[in-house]
């Protein structure tokens, strides 16, 4: 077990550089709201992207958030709904419920020519295998 979360970070990489889903929703995790000097949105939003291309409902919705916020990427509404429709489609209540619900609150700052172009984005959207 890691000592410590430099120590935890290091293992995470090594498995999300190989491209373990888990390892990159973890590290994203790490960064987005671990200890204060690791928390890097840039970097969170990186291996978040990597693990919501693979399918992981978790990182959809994290990364949807991020767009929705600004927050390590520009703010982009588009980008938001898709990935927190990505989660909320998924069937798992616990996240997809609550990305339902954001993904809602995003729609009310699209315009139809936004939504209408996230929505087809989302219906074509395939996992991408990291390997």
């Amino acid at each position: 077990m890691p000592r410590n979360s430099a120590e935890a970070a290091r293992w995470y990489r090594l498995a999300a550089d190989r491209g373990f889903v888990d390892a990159q929703f973890n590290l994203g995790q790490m960064y987005f709201a671990g200890p204060v000097e690791m928390q890097n949105s840039v970097e969170a939003v990186k291996w978040f992207r990597r693990a919501a291309d693979q399918g992981n409902v978790s990182a959809q919705y994290f990364l949807g958030t991020m767009y929705a916020d600004g927050r390590g990427v520009p703010k982009n509404y588009v980008n938001a709904y898709i990935w927190l429709n990505l989660a909320t489609a998924q069937g798992d209540t616990a996240v997809g419920d609550v990305a339902a619900k954001f993904r809602d609150l995003v729609v009310q700052n699209m315009t139809p020519v936004q939504l209408s172009e996230a929505k087809k984005f989302a219906r074509e959207w395939k996992p991408k295998p990291e390997r």
